[in-house]
């Protein structure tokens, strides 16, 4: 199994197996906290073998830096089957969250697991603004 992308976005859809991605983001900014943040997505592409074929569980956990939940686990089931003659597989993978509430600034993660196994951690800063002037162009998901 090869994780192609695992993003933080604003929106991401599939069509047909093509993932589309709106807006990915590594930090939010805010003026005051807690911040609600209304939308967004984990989208994740990933490639599977014959060796991964069988029933499969993906767990997600959106964490604090000292390893608290943010919100309650999101886990999926499912499961690959290459037909004959296919070297591979991959398969999208779209967790959508609205109504996000960040307690305090700092460091966050969307840790992602399959089979109880870490797969992959996206960072997550969270920034408080503290005046008008301090907003960053990069800051695509700015509250």
């Amino acid at each position: 199994m090869n994780v192609q992308v695992a993003v933080l976005c604003d929106a991401a859809t599939d069509d047909r197996g093509k993932l589309n991605l709106l807006g990915a983001f590594d930090t939010i900014c805010a003026p005051r906290m807690p911040v609600v943040h209304p939308q967004c997505a984990v989208a994740l592409r990933l490639t599977f073998t014959t060796a991964d074929e069988g029933a499969h569980r993906l767990q997600l956990n959106l964490m604090d830096a000292d390893g608290r939940p943010i919100v309650p686990p999101l886990e999926i089931g499912f499961e690959i089957y290459l037909p004959e003659e296919t070297h591979f597989a991959t398969r999208n993978f779209i967790f959508n969250m609205q109504q996000v509430s960040f307690p305090a600034p700092g460091l966050y993660a969307v840790d992602i697991r399959m089979d109880g196994e870490a797969l992959v951690s996206i960072p997550l800063q969270v920034r408080k603004l503290s005046g008008s002037g301090d907003s960053d162009p990069q800051d695509s998901a700015s509250s």
